[in-house]
């Protein structure tokens, strides 16, 4: 059997869910592709030596057993993406995806900017586009597995909020587009993980409309996601999951 291998996006944290990801699925056998971009985590998250930071989360992966690679990602420039999986399929062809990339700034609808606004979808929804396809046509006859990681969050977080949508829309289209070619794709709604960014009290009023009790980690969201890369979870086809511990039931 083919050794599987899959590329995801936006793991270039360790706390974060795509480190998560890169865990649950370095545990099943998976060589991994990590892409990341440091000037957006030291923008965003304040991150300080965040390369240091993904060497050991690498050096974790591979103790247990998966190969990995990590290259840096500016998803925002359109020559990109297609580049991105280029090099990743280097090492054989791709037969997952994960789409945990974003460009996450917060503003309402009467101060976001320009800007802002392109750069959100250019990053959120253009390059997953140009991703999926690149991913589509270098896929092995046996197909494989998409899944892109969403949410709900769109009041005063407009720009986030509505990139999202149209990922999702993107998804949920290449289920029946790419279906032909054995490839599965699915979206992923977590609901709110605590990976950082959360302060006491936003964490607190979280819990509270939380029905477990408790927060989701990248652990509960990786379990999700390792299931509908395997062969196990390739049946579900064009699902917008809501993988959130019950944060939306009502």
């Amino acid at each position: 059997m083919m050794q599987r291998s899959a590329l995801i996006t936006g793991a270039g944290r360790p706390e974060g869910i795509g480190a998560g990801i890169a865990r649950a699925l370095a545990a099943e056998g998976w060589d991994l592709v990590l892409s990341y971009w440091h000037p957006y985590d030291e923008r965003v998250n304040q991150a300080t030596d965040p390369y240091a930071q993904l060497r050991d989360l690498a050096a974790e992966l591979e103790a247990i057993g998966s190969r990995v690679t990590l290259l840096p990602a500016d998803l925002e420039q359109p020559g990109t993406p297609d580049a991105l999986i280029s090099d990743a399929a280097e090492l054989g062809p791709l037969t997952g995806l994960v789409l945990s990339h974003a460009e996450s700034v917060d503003s309402s609808i009467l101060d976001t900017t320009v800007e802002s606004f392109d750069r959100h979808f250019a990053v959120n929804v253009r390059a997953a586009w140009q991703l999926i396809r690149a991913f589509a046509l270098q896929c092995p006859d046996d197909g494989g597995a998409i899944v892109a990681l969403t949410s709900d969050h769109t009041v005063h977080n407009l720009p986030y909020g509505a990139s999202k949508g149209a990922l999702d829309r993107i998804v949920i289209a290449a289920a029946r587009e790419l279906g032909e070619r054995k490839i599965s794709s699915n979206v992923v709604n977590p609901g709110p993980v605590d990976t950082g960014w959360m302060t006491d009290e936003v964490r607190e009023a979280l819990i509270q409309q939380q029905p477990t009790g408790s927060l989701g980690t990248p652990a509960d969201v990786a379990g999700v996601v390792a299931f509908l890369l395997s062969p196990a979870g390739r049946w579900i086809n064009g699902q917008l999951i809501k993988a959130d511990g019950g944060f939306s039931a009502s």
